[in-house]
């Protein structure tokens, strides 16, 4: 798949100043089930880099699914605080390798975790985070909030609302928000604009009951779309008509 122009060389102007980026951690493993997938966090690291410095400020949330999900079948017979603390710390893996892959595209980037670990990453302060932000660095939440029984949806709208995003983006395996499950179900329609409160009611899943509803109850705009298609990150960066906008 050819990669696109550069729309920072074309002289576009961001329609975001600034975006929370969510993406799921089984992305990071590409075609394979579990671990990483080296090329696809450097495919990954390679857009985000192009978004960046096109100006955009860039806060990203990464999943822990690609190794461990505190709701997964693996973790069933654990006790549930346990299994989601392990899931955080799935969650600083993927951050610490997307930190190495943007570095190497020379973008400044700081992983920040809910649970300190001074040794590997900055605790997150949202000030702090803000400041990196307004200097031009991405900055990469990681393990969750640091508390168990919340998802990495969750996470995503709670920073998004902390440093001021202008939209949660979340990028996805399908091209927006349907009525059902579009890799299921051929008929499944798909819209291209949905309120908070349909979301809810017609229980979509596209994210989290609480995070849509968090969303809603702060004017928090959300932007689902597909990550699969090159150039999708700029594309939404720069307020082209893709995926679903929940608002």
């Amino acid at each position: 798949m050819g990669a696109p122009a550069s729309f920072a060389s074309a002289g576009k102007i961001p329609h975001y100043r600034r975006i929370l980026l969510k993406v799921s951690g089984e992305v990071l493993a590409g075609e394979g089930s579990f671990g990483l997938d080296t090329a696809r966090v450097q495919a990954l690291a390679v857009e985000i880099a192009e978004v960046a410095r096109a100006g955009v400020q860039i806060g990203l949330v990464v999943g822990g699914g690609n190794f461990f999900r505190g709701v997964a079948a693996a973790a069933r017979n654990m006790d549930r605080v346990t299994a989601d603390h392990m899931g955080m710390l799935a969650t600083v893996i993927n951050a610490l390798a997307l930190q190495d892959a943007l570095e190497k595209q020379d973008i400044p980037t700081r992983v920040m975790t809910a649970i300190t670990m001074n040794t590997v990453a900055e605790p997150y302060i949202r000030r702090r985070a803000i400041r990196h932000l307004e200097k031009g660095r991405v900055v990469i939440f990681a393990a969750g909030t640091s508390n168990p029984y919340f998802s990495t949806d969750t996470t995503a709208t709670l920073r998004g609302l902390e440093i001021h995003a202008e939209v949660v983006a979340k990028a996805t395996r399908v091209d927006g928000v349907y009525d059902k499950d579009p890799l299921q179900n051929a008929d499944a329609v798909k819209f291209t604009q949905i309120g908070y409160s349909e979301v809810l009611a017609k229980n979509l899943r596209v994210m989290d009951a609480s995070a849509v509803a968090m969303c809603r109850d702060n004017k928090m705009r959300i932007l689902v779309f597909n990550l699969n298609v090159y150039g999708n990150i700029m594309r939404m960066a720069m307020g082209e008509s893709i995926g679903t906008l929940i608002s």
